[in-house]
């Protein structure tokens, strides 16, 4: 056995070699860095070419090829004696009984490098490892010596709770090894061991404050090595501290009707009492609510609040009614008025059936049929409960709609846009899929689905909605967008999250309008039973196209009458009118 100096291209491999399978790129790259930096540390092993002046690889074919790779004219190599096997055993046994280093003593190797004036820098580019894994290994290096020495044993605690261990500092690791050291020849129980040295801590990234907090609070960042590396990972566990500059930059960047709120068990804001909470784009006058959830993060909901009725305060004869007589007194008393009350009442009968009676039977064309119906909402007897922003709409709201059909001196005058624009707007008013109140049933499926409401509906693959689902339905969503569901709901969950985030928007098939057909099967009912607008509860009546009975023959006997008495009265019961 002699020690040399050869080219290594000069060098011939060995087949009987025992590796024969290849070595992946990242361990050559890893390989041909390390000679790079310090060359090849243990030589190869050759021995001379039966019949030949060459020298045949024994051991170390990959330093062979790296010092090629390197471009080194010459390397050490140990000259053997040819074995009678070509050297099969010899390089069976170099790879099997060959030994990984133990990562304690890797950690504590590192450390002995520093101490031998090792830069970080220039370990990372000898071992060919990032900068950042090597501060890791010298933080775990840190780690209480009791504690290494039964990891040496090959007792390791999982990469989560070694994080735990290697933060804390060496009195709070020498309080809780004391208390759950284990016995001789037990496995220690890592799990307490972390459990006694973990802290909640405060992430950088989910600080809203800038740095006038931070030093005012007296936040000082230290750095998570084992978090991802495409991340902030600065972090805190002065809890305390941080809370408090969320605390104050909510209070200041607080919006116009906004409101800090406190959390639920369940981490949810605590909105006021009667607040119903917007998942879509907030109206005008609707409420910002700012919060920190479990993670400390400023968060922001929107909500509305119901606006209180008002009263008029009005008092009157009849129930509140008055009239331009109770105003029109002289120093003598009161005069008697053109017309009594009974008066107007008569005649608010006659122009109704004039009303009921045109609207059935005169022809109207469309743009003008479409105007009434505008027309019609701004009435002092309709009231809606609307989805607009959750509150009762009167005749006050849909007036503005009707005025944009009236000229500037005050006739009724319009084109269809602005027809149009007016019929929107009073649509926008009336129909709502809100739930409660102001829900208007099928009719709001169906509108929207005639005009294709489905492609402005929001992302719904967001935390806050997926959280509503069941696993069921989670996994429905994952194979529709060909996710393989995972073993748990949350991972579930959490990957529809990330898709939705960068892909294409989720929408559930459930919150389509498409309507429900047994409710238009209720609908269709109706359809046999039709009552006319004249409000005598007739049933078994059909109105043609624009107000004319396809049955009609000539005369208007055929006519209900618009007002019995009996419907009359039961309307008014119905109602709570009181009759004359």
């Amino acid at each position: 056995m002699q020690l040399m100096k050869v080219d290594p291209r000069a060098l011939k491999d060995n087949p009987d070699n025992t590796r024969q399978s290849k070595s992946t790129p990242q361990a050559d790259a890893l390989l041909l860095a390390t000679i790079k930096a310090v060359g090849v540390i243990q030589p190869p092993v050759i021995f001379p070419e039966a019949g030949g002046n060459g020298y045949v690889i024994e051991a170390g074919h990959r330093r062979t090829r790296m010092a090629i790779a390197a471009g080194l004219e010459e390397i050490d190599v140990i000259v053997v004696e040819a074995a009678n096997d070509n050297g099969a055993m010899r390089s069976m046994v170099e790879n099997i009984a060959r030994e990984p280093l133990n990562p304690v003593d890797q950690w504590r190797g590192i450390e002995r490098l520093v101490a031998l004036g090792w830069t970080e820098e220039a370990i990372a580019v000898a071992l060919a490892l990032p900068v950042r894994q090597i501060r890791k290994l010298r933080l775990l290096a840190n780690v209480l010596p009791s504690m290494l020495d039964q990891m040496a044993k090959g007792d390791m605690p999982n990469e989560q709770q070694l994080r735990t261990i290697a933060a804390a500092s060496s009195e709070e690791q020498k309080e809780v090894w004391k208390a759950h050291k284990p016995k001789k020849g037990d496995t220690a129980a890592w799990w307490q061991i972390a459990n006694g040295l973990s802290k909640t801590r405060m992430y950088a990234r989910d600080a809203s404050f800038g740095d006038d907090l931070r030093l005012a609070y007296g936040i000082e960042w230290a750095e998570d090595l084992f978090g991802p590396a495409d991340q902030d990972n600065r972090y805190t566990t002065n809890v305390e501290a941080f809370l408090g500059a969320q605390q104050e930059w909510m209070a200041s960047n607080l919006p116009k009707k906004g409101a800090i709120v406190e959390v639920n068990n369940w981490g949810q804001p605590d909105l006021p009492k009667k607040a119903e909470r917007v998942y879509g784009k907030p109206a005008k006058g609707d409420c910002t609510a700012m919060y920190l959830d479990r993670d400390g993060k400023v968060q922001s909901v929107h909500y509305r609040m119901p606006e209180a009725r008002k009263t008029d305060g009005r008092s009157g004869p009849a129930g509140g009614a008055t009239t331009e007589a109770d105003d029109d007194t002289d120093a003598v008393g009161k005069t008697r008025p053109e017309v009594t009350q009974k008066g107007q009442d008569m005649i608010g009968d006659f122009r109704t059936d004039a009303l009921h009676e045109a609207l059935a039977r005169a022809p109207i064309e469309d743009d003008m049929l479409m105007a009434l119906l505008v027309i019609a909402f701004a009435g002092t007897n309709i009231r809606v409960d609307s989805g607009a922003n959750d509150t009762v709409f009167g005749p006050k709201r849909f007036q503005r709609h009707v005025a944009r059909l009236y000229s500037a001196d005050g006739r009724l005058s319009f084109d269809m846009d602005s027809v149009r624009v007016a019929a929107r707007s009073v649509l926008i008013d009336v129909l709502s899929c809100r739930r409660g109140m102001s829900n208007s049933g099928v009719v709001s499926r169906i509108a929207g689905d005639a005009i294709g409401a489905d492609g402005f509906l929001p992302n719904m693959g967001t935390e806050d909605f997926l959280l509503c689902l069941s696993r069921q339905a989670l996994e429905a969503a994952a194979k529709s967008v060909n996710l393989v569901p995972r073993a748990r709901v949350r991972e579930t969950r959490a990957a529809l999250v990330d898709h939705f985030a960068t892909d294409a928007a989720f929408v559930l098939p459930a919150a389509l309008f498409a309507p429900d057909p047994k409710d238009i099967a209720d609908l269709m009912k109706h359809a046999d039973d039709l009552v006319g607008d004249d409000g005598d509860g007739a049933e078994g009546e059909s109105i043609g196209v624009d107000g004319f009975d396809p049955t009609a023959t000539g005369d208007d006997d055929h006519l209900a009458d618009p007002v019995s008495d009996a419907a009359s009265d039961e309307e008014e019961t119905a109602y709570g009118i009181a009759a004359e």
